[in-house]
């Protein structure tokens, strides 16, 4: 584990805990949790930054995943086409994202975050409801399995923040799908999307898994918290959390790029 001080390991975890709970929620827990990585251990390269939130995340997100399975209405197997998708495509963003500098990092959260939140504050019914009941067409599937799963899997590789995001918002758009159901589904394509990408990080050897292990633990109780509050307030409550968090997010991302 890096030489970071007991103050700093505290609001790590606080923020793992956090993160955790808004990725259930919403997805994007590595909106914070990333940011909050750059800034508790700055002495490492962004590399060991993106691998080391892979192995914290994937444990909070499989958590809510699980929560979700047991009682939520989820598409499994169309879930896992698509992770299966995810996963390929963030192997390969991964192999990618270890000549990314920290530098690169910060304005394109920046830019994720201002798209996110323009999106859904001019779709104010997206996801509320679920535009059909009927079964999800065939054409439907396979642009989910190539555009959501491979597109977004690779970008979870590469970057990382606001995976789950824009999982959430592309599974709702594509399938027509309920902010919750869309939730519910994005957590077991998130749990490949994870896995892809922490099977390369680990490969080239850039995950500090001390520091990740003691996360985890935190991640993974906001993660199961997290599930279950969205599956008892509804899509609106996700909505509401959604927008609270991006623009909380760009504001504090914004006064540490200009301050």
């Amino acid at each position: 584990m890096p030489d970071i001080s007991l103050t700093t390991l505290v609001l790590l975890c606080l923020a793992a805990l956090v993160a955790g709970w808004i990725d259930a929620v919403v997805g994007g827990g590595g909106l914070l949790l990333l940011p909050a990585l750059l800034l508790g251990i700055p002495q490492a390269g962004a590399a060991q930054i993106l691998g080391t939130n892979k192995a914290v995340a994937i444990v909070g997100t499989t958590g809510a995943a699980v929560t979700y399975v047991r009682k939520a209405p989820v598409q499994v197997r169309t879930a896992v086409r698509i992770g299966l998708a995810a996963l390929a495509g963030s192997m390969a963003g991964a192999f990618f994202a270890a000549g990314i500098s920290n530098d690169v990092l910060r304005p394109v959260i920046m830019v994720v975050l201002v798209g996110v939140a323009a999106f859904v504050m001019l779709r104010p019914s997206f996801g509320t409801q679920a535009e059909t009941k009927a079964p999800v067409g065939r054409a439907r599937v396979v642009t989910a399995i190539v555009v959501v799963g491979g597109g977004i899997g690779f970008y979870d590789g590469l970057f990382g923040p606001g995976t789950g995001t824009f999982l959430v918002l592309a599974l709702t758009a594509v399938l027509h799908l309920d902010l919750v159901t869309a939730s519910a589904t994005a957590k077991i394509v998130n749990v490949c999307t994870n896995a892809g990408a922490l099977a390369m990080f680990a490969y080239q050897g850039s995950v500090l898994w001390q520091l990740a292990a003691v996360m985890a633990v935190f991640n993974l109780a906001g993660g199961m918290v997290g599930a279950r509050m969205a599956l008892s307030k509804g899509a609106e409550f996700v909505r509401g959390v959604l927008l609270f968090v991006v623009f909380s997010l760009v504001a504090k991302l914004a006064f540490d790029q200009w301050s």
